[in-house]
């Protein structure tokens, strides 16, 4: 059984305080697959590339077992092209340029081999197509993970509502669930959002680590301190990534796995923001992984007597 991925695969332009990259591969599924593949395989992706996607990074996928029937190449189309500043605490950023070119008319096709996937994972799109891939699904998925953006509360708040009701977890940062619920506690804010239809909830806060929500329950993942940060561009992504690639391993959906997940995932998430683009994701071992995943347990580890 596999994980279905959702999500834009791009071209990104970016800078930041130290360092400024030419245009290089992004895309939110292609960092989920990336690092999702780091846990489980195959990995069955849909997508939209343009005629100018190189063929190489396909391969590169590919041979990380990500099947790419489902990634339509339009041979008469540019890919989607972003390109960012961001600021010198790395948190907020300004977009210079936005090109939709492919995503402009993407009509997302789930193949018939991706019907048995357990696991689907929605990459930040317009909410619609996150829609029509659900209705696309013979079998309803184990666990429906989905990711927004504070632009579609914006723009289709209706049909980001709609597809809310038929989500198992939402993946959001802490200005869009402010944003989504109106409450500034983010304890308030995770209660309102999962009254929309989520179960489950996870509150991303960047270099803050990230928040895990299921009724009553509350888990807190911190972010590895780390001394050089390249490019954050994409972090949010790979953290779904491994959070989800290691629930399609062990197949458990419970809360208690779900705090190791968010674990994993902040650990993938501090690979990624090393280096720009997918270049730190390209070159990481399980050695790596496993030794990151120790620091997070050093991290967070302590006695304490009760007197």
């Amino acid at each position: 059984m596999s994980l279905l991925v959702v999500g834009s695969m791009a071209f990104d332009a970016i800078e930041t305080p130290f360092g400024k990259s030419d245009k290089i591969i992004g895309g939110a599924a292609t960092y989920i697959a990336w690092s999702a593949s780091n846990f489980t395989q195959p990995i069955k992706q849909i997508s939209i590339v343009g005629y100018d996607f190189p063929k190489e990074e396909l391969q590169a996928l590919e041979a990380r077992g990500v099947v790419t029937e489902g990634i339509q190449i339009k041979e008469d189309e540019k890919s989607f092209f972003w390109s960012g500043k961001y600021h010198m605490d790395m948190n907020t950023r300004d977009t210079l340029d936005t090109q939709l070119n492919v995503l402009a008319n993407f009509n997302p096709v789930v193949p018939e081999s991706y019907q048995d996937c357990e696991f689907l994972m929605l990459g930040n799109l317009v909410p619609a197509l996150q829609m029509s891939v659900i209705d696309q699904m013979k079998n309803r998925p184990k666990l429906i993970v989905m990711d927004t953006m504070n632009f579609w509360m914006e723009t289709a708040m209706d049909d980001l509502k709609k597809v809310l009701t038929k989500v198992d977890l939402l993946m959001v940062n802490d200005s869009e669930a402010r944003e989504l619920s109106h409450e500034f506690s983010l304890v308030k804010a995770a209660k309102k959002i999962m009254q929309m239809g989520p179960k489950y909830l996870i509150i991303k806060k960047g270099e803050h680590g990230a928040l895990l929500f299921h009724g009553e329950n509350v888990f807190f993942a911190p972010a590895l301190p780390l001394e050089d940060v390249y490019d954050p561009t994409g972090a949010g992504d790979t953290f779904a990534g491994g959070f989800i690639g290691h629930l399609a391993r062990t197949k458990d959906i419970s809360f208690e796995n779900m705090k190791t997940a968010i674990i994993i995932g902040s650990a993938m998430a501090s690979f990624c923001v090393e280096k720009f683009g997918t270049q730190r994701l390209k070159e990481i071992t399980k050695a790596d992984i496993d030794h990151r995943l120790e620091q997070f347990q050093e991290l967070v580890s302590f006695e304490i007597e009760l007197v």
